[in-house]
């Protein structure tokens, strides 16, 4: 019985198989052959160049098997794509991950089946992707890194814009911003037949303490109820800071009855808010003036003037109270 001989070699004399399948493998760079005995899985030539990479221990890869410089769960991977390659009129690409001496690397593997001085063989062509798959990777983290900056530049960019719309004091958004709110409220309540109540809310004029104090005390005073306000409303509701002595509060899809709870438990939470200042203890109350749309008005200043109605009531009777805007009775 012939056999066929053993060849470990930098270069492989091509025989018409690997010719065939080097042609398969078109224009790729930096194979390497490895022929096996069909039967046996025994390694009859291999590039003494990737003999180097999968035996860095400088055993011969010829003349061994699969088992030898692999463990177990590789064997089985290699011997089931060479049962397939065998099985198969033509190639068969597949790719598997190496790791030897502690590094890893991956493969793509061509396999042809045929025969070789009358014996039936597998040739392979062992194609290194490292090289190209560490590129990838590095493109991907400077794409991962470059898509973090532009997120990072992003919320940046919509946090400064957000700081341009907001009152410094109170936290809460400017007049402007608040009314354009406003104005798309109207237009979506009028088109939907939906009601939305609007709240002006003043802090009463302190006393004690915060009177003496004056500006500071009134400063920090304005950062409470701006906290509370803030914690107190929707992300689909809005706040503002009206004026130097008014705050003002856009709730979206409440009615007048609604509105009013809401506020009232607003106004005890105030009336119960200690602030601190210079080690003093600061107490104060609101005013506040309910409006709705469009209960008690039809139009958007319609809408104003009805909550500083109310507002202008709420302080009328003494302060730390709730009032509501009068119901309007169309004939």
């Amino acid at each position: 019985m012939s056999t066929l001989p053993l060849q470990d070699a930098d270069t492989l004399k091509p025989s018409p198989l690997l010719a065939r399948l080097w042609a398969m493998a078109g224009e790729r760079q930096g194979g390497h052959v490895v022929v096996k005995d069909a039967a046996s899985g025994r390694i009859l030539e291999a590039d003494a160049a990737l003999a180097r990479v999968l035996r860095p221990d400088g055993q011969p890869l010829v003349g061994g098997l699969d088992a030898d410089w692999c463990d177990a769960g590789m064997v089985v991977a290699l011997r089931a794509a060479d049962q397939a390659a065998l099985a198969r009129d033509g190639v068969l690409a597949s790719e598997h991950r190496i790791e030897t001496a502690g590094t890893r690397r991956d493969f793509l593997v061509l396999r042809l089946a045929g025969r070789q001085g009358g014996h039936a063989v597998l040739a392979s062509i062992w194609i290194d992707l490292t090289p190209q798959r560490r590129q990838e990777q590095q493109l991907r983290q400077a794409l991962d890194q470059i898509e973090q900056l532009q997120r990072a530049n992003e919320s940046l960019r919509l946090e400064l814009k957000d700081q341009g719309l907001r009152d410094a004091a109170s936290g809460l958004y400017t007049r402007s911003h608040f009314e354009e709110q406003l104005r798309r409220e109207v237009d979506l309540s009028t088109r939907e037949h939906r009601e939305f109540a609007l709240v002006f809310v003043a802090v009463d004029p302190l006393s004690g303490p915060g009177a003496a104090l004056g500006e500071a005390a009134r400063v920090r005073v304005l950062e409470a109820l701006g906290r509370l306000l803030r914690g107190n409303t929707r992300a689909m509701d809005a706040s503002c800071r009206y004026d130097e002595d008014r705050f003002a509060v856009l709730l979206s899809g409440v009615g007048l009855a609604t509105a009013h709870s809401r506020m009232e438990g607003l106004r005890r939470q105030c009336a119960t808010q200690i602030v601190v200042h210079d080690g003093q203890e600061l107490g104060f109350t609101t005013s506040m003036g309910v409006a709705s749309f469009p209960h008690t008005a039809h139009t958007q200043d319609d809408l104003v003037s009805a909550s500083e109605a109310a507002l202008a009531e709420a302080r009328r009777r003494g302060g730390n109270h709730v009032t509501l805007a009068a119901i309007r009775f169309e004939p």
